[in-house]
């Protein structure tokens, strides 16, 4: 699968994900927001703020529960909450903010 960004092919993998992780730049993500009707706010960013702080530190992408913690220990109690994840990254919210931050997908994630 091929995503055009400013003039520039990114290929994704058949789940949407990045082949090259160095293709990522906050207007890939925005295109991917776009493709699953999200329009990224300054909250989404955020969360993939401490998403691609996690993967550097960690060199994996967080399931759900390491997610809360990390988003929580970052943005407080309030916004590491399941529920407010959810709401900014419907369905799966440790895969649909990975894939936005340009990360691979969490390993414990079906």
């Amino acid at each position: 699968m091929i995503v055009n960004v400013e003039g520039h092919d990114v290929a994704l993998d058949e789940e949407g994900y990045l082949y090259d992780l160095e293709q990522w730049s906050p207007a890939v993500a925005t295109t991917l927001a776009r493709e699953d009707g999200l329009e990224l706010t300054d909250e989404h960013w955020e969360v993939i703020e401490v998403l691609r702080r996690f993967y550097q530190q960690y060199q994996l992408s967080p399931a759900m529960r390491p997610l809360v913690k990390a988003v929580a220990a970052e943005l407080g109690p309030e916004k590491g909450r399941s529920i407010h994840l959810m709401k900014l990254f419907p369905g799966s919210p440790a895969k649909v903010a990975a894939r936005l931050a340009g990360l691979p997908k969490p390993e414990n994630c079906l």
